[in-house]
């Protein structure tokens, strides 16, 4: 097992690799852009593709096209790169084709800045593209994390015939930490599709991909078959971590870089003599609500802790069901909440309770 620095970009681009990926279509844009440098190098090594297209509208075309003759296939982006791509996200989402995509969030709205943001969830987790799909969405907040979860968003990619994004922001893309790299034999077992568009070998009725169905009721029955496989998504994928949450009366709610904030509140309440704890969704759709659950026996108020205006907390909302106070803290267009700041403001919280 070899233990080497690296930074979190390069580790999306090694896990993707690792993970069998052989085909990467992208466009460069900041703070992601040292991925797609990463995999220039690394894909002709080990027989892969790589290609900068000339639009991230291409390139997600691009995308649908490698998937669909069954490639493991990836892009990447920041925020408005990503936004352009939601059209063909749509398209790839109706025609029940595997692929990843990695957003590494920037500020917005607009260009906005490439400072690190976590204003892009709802165009992860509700579908920033036009019809009724979802994508399974999975949040790292370490570069180890990031470099396993790769391999999990490839898997389960092919195992649901779905796209999957890995959403990161520009401090974990940026950040460099040490990470433990297996021994890599450069072979990766993939599963088999009898679906793919690969000729007819010796089969008399071809494959056709597509997701243009004129007739509204077959359109429907599309879509009903479509949501039978989220609900199966979300009865068998959610993933959580949870620190200090036995007998913890404010829970903090946090994912990616802020939940690594959170922790740091966390131990910084408990020295002080409060009682706090918190989750961290893996999985932010679907969304873990069971921790939640478990929580709500003791705890009095949970606080959403964002690089927002407020979007992850109507899904702690719901979680919730009303059974408890839910609060929000946030700092957007590039801000980060610092630890000093949430601490006061937690303490504020408990006082009114």
């Amino acid at each position: 097992m070899a233990r080497v620095l690296m930074k979190g970009n390069e580790a999306l681009g090694e896990g993707a690799i690792r993970a069998g990926c052989r085909y990467f279509f992208g466009y460069p844009i900041t703070p992601q852009s040292e991925l797609p440098h990463y995999l220039a190098r690394r894909m002709p090594e080990v027989g892969g593709v790589y290609l900068q297209a000339e639009s991230e509208v291409a390139a997600i075309n691009m995308v649908y096209g490698a998937a669909s003759a069954g490639a493991r296939v990836m892009t990447s982006s920041s925020s408005p790169g990503i936004s352009l791509m939601q059209e063909g996200i749509s398209y790839l989402a109706g025609a029940e084709l595997p692929c990843v995509v990695v957003n590494v969030m920037r500020g917005g709205p607009g260009l906005g800045n490439i400072a690190p943001a976590q204003s892009d969830y709802f165009q992860a987790v509700k579908g920033g593209g036009h019809g009724d799909y979802r994508l399974l969405c999975l949040a790292p907040s370490s570069v180890q994390e990031i470099l396993d979860l790769m391999a999990l968003a490839f898997e389960l990619a092919d195992k649901y015939r779905n796209p999957v994004m890995v959403l990161g922001d520009g401090i974990l893309g940026q950040m460099m930490e040490p990470v433990e790299l297996s021994p890599y034999s450069g072979a990766a077992e993939l599963p088999p599709k009898p679906w793919a568009t690969t000729g007819t070998l010796g089969r008399e009725q071809r494959n056709v991909i597509n997701s243009l169905y004129i007739e509204p009721e077959e359109l429907e029955r599309v879509n009903l078959r479509l949501k039978a496989k989220y609900q199966r998504m979300e009865a068998e994928e959610k993933r959580w971590e949870t620190y200090a949450l036995d007998g913890a009366e404010l829970v903090l709610v946090a994912f990616g870089t802020m939940a690594r904030v959170a922790r740091a509140v966390v131990e910084r309440l408990r020295a002080e003599g409060q009682s706090a704890g918190l989750i961290r969704p893996v999985t932010l759709f679907p969304f873990p609500e069971a921790p939640f659950r478990e929580a709500l026996s003791r705890a009095r108020a949970f606080l959403a802790l964002e690089m927002s205006l407020g979007q992850m907390v109507e899904d702690v909302r719901l979680a919730v069901e009303g059974r408890c106070p839910v609060y929000f803290y946030g700092r957007t267009g590039g801000m980060v909440p610092t630890v000093a700041e949430v601490v006061e403001f937690a303490k504020e919280v408990v006082k009114g309770l």
